[in-house]
């Protein structure tokens, strides 16, 4: 059944944003023609995926943030064992090659361990995407529910910004924030201080060592990151939204934001 009351009265400036937006998104004929019970029918099927879809992601998130704090508890037992064996031998002897072997087991865990963490990444944004999809769908049913979604209703850019972004505009806080993040510097760190070992024990030059560790970490950094940013600039380039947020619509918080 559809809602009675439609909401909140918006203001003039929010309801001509929301017919913008309607008129972008309107509802499928066939949703309109549907009677009560063939909606009731549909509503429930859709609920039925949303939860599969949140299931399916926390999921997956639970899964990689395991993932990562069994590496980062590994990096951390490495790094200690190297301290005691340091201790032990004067940083003299056999320690140079089992650092560089503990360095070795530690950069090939990091590496698929930020696979997955990309991976992940990619998976979310299309969990974002389907439920964004079936907020539409719940919409096309029932217009009148619109002021109550949170999030974004629209499986396009703008809708997936007002999902994970949905008080403010986006910036790069979130990124550098993230898990994804907190990975890539282990890792590069991880990285450069493996060819640093590599270099020193072939040249014994601190120098050298230091200067080609720290090239090697800062080169890698920037190559995770633009293949992070290709992964979700594929999806997007792939996907084909089935409801778009109009131009006006999409920058209304930014408006509202200089309004104030």
């Amino acid at each position: 059944m559809a809602a009675d009351a439609p909401g909140p009265v918006p203001s003039s400036g929010e309801a001509d944003d929301d017919r913008s937006a309607a008129a972008s998104a309107s509802p499928p004929a066939e949703a309109v023609d549907l009677t009560d019970a063939q909606k009731s029918l549909r509503a429930q099927m859709l609920a039925t995926e949303h939860w599969s879809l949140l299931a399916s992601r926390s999921t997956t998130q639970s899964e990689v943030l395991t993932r990562i704090a069994i590496f980062l508890t590994l990096v951390s037992a490495g790094l200690v064992t190297l301290g005691v064996l340091g201790n032990a031998t004067g940083f003299r002897g056999w320690f140079g090659l089992a650092a560089i072997g503990v360095l070795v087991l530690l950069s090939l865990l990091g590496l698929v361990t930020q696979v997955r963490v990309f991976n992940t990444a990619t998976e979310d944004l299309a969990y974002v995407l389907a439920m964004n999809r079936l907020r539409g769908a719940y919409l096309d049913l029932d217009p009148g529910i619109g002021p109550y979604f949170l999030m974004g209703t629209t499986d396009d850019g703008p809708g997936i910004d007002r999902t994970y972004y949905p008080f403010a505009v986006r910036d790069r806080t979130q990124v550098f924030g993230s898990s994804m993040m907190v990975m890539l510097v282990v890792n590069t760190a991880l990285g450069g201080l493996l060819v640093g070992a590599l270099v020193y024990a072939i040249t014994e030059s601190p120098g050298w060592s230091v200067a080609c560790g720290a090239v090697v970490a800062v080169v890698a950094f920037v190559l995770w990151m633009l293949w992070g940013y290709r992964g979700y600039a594929e999806v997007m380039r792939v996907h084909v939204p089935l409801r778009r947020s109009s131009e006006r619509a999409g920058r209304r918080g930014a408006g509202l934001a200089e309004g104030d």
